[in-house]
């Protein structure tokens, strides 16, 4: 039976930022305003994180901290097209909360059919935006199948995993009240959460816990990189603490859990990587250095799944 990829990627700081320019000609697709040229900032990183992207060769894959949609089809169009079949046609992001533009958004090859934004949700005491970017909802058309996908980017942990853990806690709660409200008490369903959630399921040791125990906890999902080795599971290298963690999820229903194909195990790419992070040894994309540039401070996290045939 055919399977399609799913997977999570933070592409790290995937900007445009402006470039001056002498006698430019403006194109026309937005990128340009008379001399002021916009271009994607760190351009020999970029190229890594688009070989970070195509080597992970998922069927649908969100992407944690993108500027906007112009980046996104820009970013898709010069770097990650290849063959016919390899393209993804579909691209969706929304402009979310965070003060430095870093949004979520998806690249599919399959189409995208509905899309709900939640960056308008509330905290339980309305003082802030419940999601420090967006939790973004998506349903795909896979071959007359409905894969329902949630992309989040939870608060990170800069100032502290213990002085920011009060935001995690309410963004993972706020999180399983949307796919309670969307699937019942139960998570009957096709779907999975995917992203960037900034915490990582072990307790440190000074003695705080994860602010993820709403999701990781529930008995309706499932954390597929729990089948790894536990010296594998990491997906973020912190240099600052020389600290190797997950960070990134791909969060499943029961119902989704059980389509998993081969060994049910997910994969990382860990080629884009800088040097720095030396628990892995393996080989590095070209141009990979030893802090930077690099794909990202993040591995891709993808899984395959048996959905049946599908056409594109």
């Amino acid at each position: 039976m055919p399977t399609i990829r799913i997977a999570t990627f933070n592409c790290e700081n995937l900007f445009a930022r402006y470039n001056f320019r002498d006698s430019l000609e403006p194109p026309r697709d937005g990128f340009s305003i008379n001399d002021l040229s916009f271009d994607f900032y760190d351009m020999r990183s970029k190229r890594i994180t688009a070989a970070a992207v195509k080597e992970t060769d998922a069927d649908i894959i969100c992407l944690q901290e993108v500027d906007n949609q112009p980046v996104l089809d820009r970013f898709t169009g010069e770097f990650l097209a290849t063959t016919a079949a390899k393209r993804y046609r579909h691209r969706v992001l929304i402009d979310g909360n965070d003060p430095r533009h870093i949004d979520v958004a998806f690249l599919s090859r399959y189409p995208i059919t509905a899309i709900r934004t939640h960056r308008h949700d509330r905290n339980a005491a309305n003082t802030a935006a419940l999601f420090s970017r967006d939790c973004l909802r998506v349903d795909i058309d896979v071959a007359g199948e409905v894969l329902t996908l949630y992309g989040n980017h939870f608060k990170s942990m800069m100032g502290g995993r213990a002085a920011t853990r009060a935001r995690r806690v309410e963004q993972a709660d706020g999180m399983l009240a949307i796919l309670k409200r969307d699937w019942g008490d139960s998570l009957a369903g096709q779907f999975a959460v995917l992203g960037d959630l900034n915490d990582y399921p072990e307790a440190d040791p000074n003695g705080t816990t994860t602010g993820l125990g709403a999701l990781l906890d529930h008995p309706g999902l499932i954390d597929p990189i729990t089948r790894l080795d536990p010296q594998h599971r990491w997906t973020h290298y912190f240099a600052r603490e020389r600290a190797y963690r997950q960070l990134d999820y791909i969060l499943m229903s029961q119902a989704l859990a059980a389509k998993s194909s081969g060994d049910g195990k997910p994969g990382r790419v860990l080629k884009g990587l800088p040097w720095r992070a030396d628990r892995y040894t393996g080989n590095r994309f070209d141009d990979v250095g030893e802090d930077t540039p690099k794909a990202s401070d993040h591995a891709p996290l993808y899984l395959d799944l048996d959905l049946g045939p599908v056409e594109v």
